[in-house]
């Protein structure tokens, strides 16, 4: 009879770490969870300290291993390691593995005009289509510009080719390999505006053009691969290896099961992240998406479309604690479906603008077809709604692009709790809507990538059979009435209404 063996997955996030332990058929046996802390600055920059990441991480894991043992599951039947992470947040590090700067998170506007610049200059169409990215502080690059031109000590180490530049998933490995190891994968690579995934490989034109000439960037490999092993300080008697490295959404992605062309998944949370697969091959967006890589194992590279929608849960959260219509973001369902329609209202959610495929980030928000008639169950209808509406817009852009239908939407995150969302959004694409049962998908995904290498997930196919429980929400409303409403909305981001 075969021992079964365990994966330990780090999904390491901007606001805590996760730890999670699978067995063999994807099932969560153990779980850590550990805070981290993010200091918001003046003029919208965002930091994160380096080694506190570092020790959140093994905070994190020692409280998933003590979870582990306590369920009399011996640490030594933990086979692999795979780790998750917080996108285009990066690290910056001397020769001796010094941080040279605190940690700059993706949500960073530092290098707005750095960007506005680079636009002016022409660079714009040949990132897109070298890159899959728009130019945007989102991305790593742009940040890593400002802190050339603006940190004497990092303009120096870069000058004399002593900078060592890595995404969270690098910095981690460096750190949990004594600095041996200094990889990462294509998910993470294709985040940075460095990377050319048509060639897949650092894109030398672009680093020079940037005025980053001599950075050190890491080896990049699939994201399930060999990536080292680690004793992680301690914790582990005997190390194991690092089999999958991969970008939260991304990992999200896969543990969704998104392996086919047309499928896609949708993290609604406080923001929303669309991912579509769209094949082996990129395909540079006309309508407002990035196209970045999906995931990739040694013989597959999965290319995507992305779509990033700015407010989601947090139009709801506004509603809550501004505007105070309601106790609890759980009363909304139910004040919804008090009225029979939105009663002409629409909410256009471009508190901090609006994102895919609008991008009109300058943009505010705006509530229209307000009436005497009007009350607040309409408006938190019309802010319900406008989540479905902005997933349709990004949905309906990628389908142009890519001439690709729609195959199968798989959801998660927070707000897949209101039916109400998961209903309308069916009877808004006219497509079955899919509720995944797992809270933890990226730490999942992070688990599969790792168990294909050494062998304890047979590969793509053998995923398949893992995971289908599933909440289905069948499209039942009349298709005349959804695109009426979808065509007002359209009117409402063009301000006609």
């Amino acid at each position: 009879m075969n021992k079964q063996k365990y994966i330990l997955a780090i999904d390491q996030g901007t606001s805590s770490t996760k730890s999670l332990i699978f067995d063999s058929q994807g099932q969560v046996v153990a779980r850590g969870l550990e805070l981290l802390n993010t200091a918001y600055l003046d003029n919208g920059f965002v930091e994160q300290d380096p080694e506190e990441i570092y020790q959140n991480v093994l905070a994190a894991v020692k409280k998933c291993l003590d979870n582990f043992t306590a369920e009399q599951h011996s640490i030594e039947d933990i086979a692999v390691a795979g780790i998750s992470n917080q996108r285009e947040t990066f690290v910056v590090w001397d020769k001796n593995g010094k941080p040279l700067h605190p940690a700059i998170v993706w949500q960073c506007k530092r290098s707005v005009e750095i960007c506005e610049n680079l636009k002016q200059s022409g660079y714009s169409a040949t990132i897109k289509q070298k890159t899959g990215l728009i130019i945007d502080p989102y991305f790593s690059a742009t940040k890593l510009i400002w802190l050339f031109r603006n940190n004497e000590k990092i303009k120096a180490a870069i000058d004399n080719g002593e900078a060592y530049f890595g995404t969270i998933d690098t910095w981690l490995l460096y750190k949990l390999t004594k600095g041996d190891r200094y990889l990462t994968d294509h998910t993470n690579a294709s985040r940075t505006l460095l990377f050319n995934i048509q060639s897949l490989q650092w894109d030398e034109e672009i680093i020079d053009e940037f005025g980053l000439t001599g950075i050190r960037l890491p080896e990049v490999k699939s994201s399930s691969a060999y990536f080292g092993e680690s004793h992680f300080d301690g914790l582990f008697k005997n190390p194991i290896a690092i089999t999958a490295m991969i970008g939260d959404s991304h990992a999200a992605a896969f543990g969704e099961g998104c392996f086919d062309l047309g499928t896609a998944k949708a993290t609604l949370g406080t923001g929303c992240s669309i991912l579509m697969n769209i094949g082996d091959r990129p395909i540079v967006s006309n309508n407002g998406m990035v196209t970045t890589i999906n995931w990739s194992t040694e013989k597959t590279i999965s290319y995507a479309l992305e779509g990033v929608i700015v407010s989601c849960g947090a139009t709801i959260e506004w509603l809550k604690n501004e505007l105070h219509l309601f106790d609890k973001s759980g009363d909304t369902e139910s004040m919804a479906r008090a009225v029979s329609d939105n009663g002409g209202v629409y909410l256009v959610p471009a508190f901090s603008g609006l994102g895919s495929p609008h991008w009109q980030m300058e943009r505010k928000a705006s509530l229209l077809g307000l009436s005497f008639g009007s009350t607040k169950n309409h408006i938190v209808r019309a802010a319900l709604e406008s989540i479905p509406f902005q997933i349709k817009d990004v949905i309906v852009a990628m389908e142009k692009d890519t001439s690709i239908p729609l195959k199968a939407l798989m959801t998660n995150g927070g707000l897949t709790s209101n039916a109400f969302v998961m209903q309308f959004l069916a009877d808004l694409l006219n497509e079955p809507v899919y509720k995944s049962v797992m809270a933890d998908v990226s730490a999942l995904g992070a688990a599969y990538m790792a168990g294909i290498e050494p062998g304890i997930y047979d590969g793509i196919d053998f995923l398949r059979t893992l995971n289908k429980h599933r909440t289905e929400f069948i499209p039942h409303s009349n298709r005349a009435t959804q695109n009426q409403c979808y065509s007002d909305w359209l009117k409402a981001i063009d301000g006609k209404i």
